[in-house]
């Protein structure tokens, strides 16, 4: 499993994917996909798109890299234009937005602190000014930070998780429905870690808990509206934010113990994304989907 191949190679083969992390590290959340080694595989080329989302447009946050990379890939296969909000990962970011317009789709790249209210809502505006309409909205972004001691977990470390990864979910999601139609549909990305309580990542876990349950009522809310509002809950997946918040060792196990023995790449979440945004998923709302190598999460 020594290969690396290019995310847009003529096939993509278990057998040819490495699946192994050399021992790395970055210093700041939520990272930079640009260093990693090796680079996450974002693409599929063997997924061809049907037009499944013509005419449609997406607003992804942490659209830059990882999963939200991925995502933003697939949709613009399926004809959707993007959005992409992310903090300040400028390198990545063009090289998604140049991946999306490569595939003829239009790509607008929007940096900024999603922590802000009002940031959320210029992005959700912006959007609105440029292409009129806003039929996908993707709330994708986290940080997360190792602590075996309960009691080590800070004051301030508790509230910047709660900051990052629930409160922009609430602000992007109130500032786009006014503007969506029925129809329309909102992804939350939430966590294994959510159901099997994760024990060195509590504060990480209690608002990957909250998604979950935000996803649910929300969907309940706005169900006769023709708004469809579903989760999706990663395993283990090979992104930024694991060089940027695990240490060395644990990068070199990583994924290593769920039933399929293995980390995920972006590019096999991305189909499911595509599912819960599309006509094909009409019939879904309220539901979470688990994309985790096996591991049983229970009901």
């Amino acid at each position: 499993m020594d290969s690396k191949p290019s995310p847009y190679g003529s096939d993509i083969k278990c057998k040819e994917i490495n699946y192994t992390f050399p021992p790395q590290e970055q210093t700041r959340q939520p990272g930079m996909e640009y260093l990693m080694v090796p680079r996450p595989i974002y693409d599929n080329p063997n997924y061809i798109g049907t037009g499944k989302m013509n005419n449609q447009v997406a607003v992804i946050s942490g659209g830059d890299s990882g999963i939200g990379r991925a995502v933003a890939v697939a949709f613009a296969k399926e004809g959707a234009d993007l959005v992409l909000a992310y903090f300040d990962e400028h390198e990545d970011a063009e090289e998604t937005k140049q991946a999306v317009e490569q595939l003829g789709q239009r790509c607008v790249l929007l940096p900024g602190d999603l922590r802000s209210n009002a940031h959320c809502s210029f992005v959700i505006s912006y959007t609105l000014e440029m292409f009129g309409r806003i039929d996908i909205l993707v709330n994708n972004l986290a940080v997360q930070f190792i602590q075996n001691r309960f009691t080590d977990i800070s004051d301030e470390q508790w509230h910047t998780t709660f900051a990052t990864n629930i409160h922009p979910f609430f602000y992007m999601t109130k500032a786009a429905v006014p503007h969506m139609k029925a129809g329309g549909s909102i992804i939350n990305t939430t966590s294994i870690n959510a159901y099997i309580g994760r024990k060195d990542l509590i504060d990480y876990t209690t608002t990957k808990g909250a998604i979950v349950s935000f996803t649910r009522a929300l969907a309940n809310n706005l169900v006769d509206q023709g708004i469809r509002v579903n989760a999706v809950a990663p395993g283990p997946i090979w992104t930024p934010l694991i060089p940027a918040s695990f240490t060395p060792d644990m990068v070199k196990t990583f994924g290593s113990d769920v039933p399929m023995k293995r980390a995920g790449h972006p590019y096999e979440l991305a189909p499911v994304y595509v599912l819960l945004a599309s006509s094909d998923g009409s019939y879904i709302t309220g539901q979470t989907i688990h994309i985790n190598g096996g591991e049983f999460v229970g009901s």
